[in-house]
């Protein structure tokens, strides 16, 4: 894996990193709330995609190795979220991605969407993704975000890593769960704040999403729940569904093989291949 930073247009310095086949179909993937490009782990280690496609994914500001500012506007702004997408592109001099992003991720995309357009994308494959604010699509798991936000060190170590355990229908080794909430610590309570107080986002992207679209969603999802996809994939046009069964809110992470030969079928049709 290769690191390297993109400095995006307010200043921030971002942290990337990328794998894979130079010369392959590119896949961009946005993490999603309090996470990081180590959420994409069985993604950049499998050797398939490796061999196939170049993939790159990036700490979202606020996250990760990325910068952390003070500031609130620097979290609470649609347009910088966009910013960061098309810096990201550019820097890494990608043509024609399909982005992929999780969770929070599809708020990310839907504002990079917004302030620039479908042009330089190949497609998108949302998963778990938020495309729509609205109280009737969101879990249980997601009340843990209140103990995230608070300053105190324990309650908010708590309250993240019981976020964590409901991120997953199936869950990670001791290993690999340890790893993730070291991840998750590192983002830190006034982040988490301002993410939690930026405006309602209502949906009215999802109509114009006129490219290839592939919704992915666990059917046991505590955080995101699946009604959220449903709606997504009737509101996009042509947009196809996929349903895991059994699984939570990290498909890609909980039923990896087959999470991976979806997205590699799908990134081939979406640059023209069967």
């Amino acid at each position: 894996m290769r690191s390297f930073t993109v400095k995006a247009p307010d200043g921030l310095t971002l942290a990337a990193y990328e794998c894979g086949n130079p010369d392959g179909p590119e896949i961009l993937f946005i993490h999603g709330f309090n996470q990081a490009h180590l959420s994409w782990a069985r993604q950049f280690d499998d050797p398939a995609l490796c061999a196939e496609f170049r993939m790159v994914a990036y700490d979202l500001r606020g996250h990760g190795a990325s910068d952390k500012p003070d500031a609130p506007e620097c979290y609470t702004e649609d347009k910088r979220w966009a910013d960061d997408v098309a810096a990201v592109i550019e820097t890494a001099g990608l043509k024609r991605p399909v982005l992929v992003p999780w969770s929070y991720g599809g708020r990310v995309v839907t504002d990079y969407a917004r302030h620039y357009g479908l042009d330089k994308i190949a497609g998108i494959n949302l998963v778990a993704a938020s495309t729509k604010d609205d109280p009737a699509y969101v879990g249980p798991g997601l009340g843990h975000a209140v103990a995230m936000m608070q300053d105190d060190l324990a309650v908010s170590i708590a309250g993240t890593r019981a976020f964590l355990r409901t991120c997953f229908a199936r869950q990670p080794a001791q290993d690999d769960f340890e790893i993730m909430l070291a991840y998750n610590m590192a983002v830190p309570p006034r982040v988490r704040k301002a993410l939690r107080s930026r405006t309602i986002n209502p949906g009215d992207m999802l109509p114009k999403l006129g490219l290839p679209v592939l919704v992915t969603h666990g059917a046991v999802d505590d955080v995101s729940l699946v009604a959220r996809s449903h709606y997504s994939a009737e509101t996009i046009p042509g947009a196809t569904l996929s349903i895991f069964e059994n699984i939570g809110h990290s498909p890609f992470w909980e039923d990896a093989p087959r999470y991976n030969r979806e997205l590699a079928a799908f990134v081939r049709k979406a640059n023209g291949g069967q």
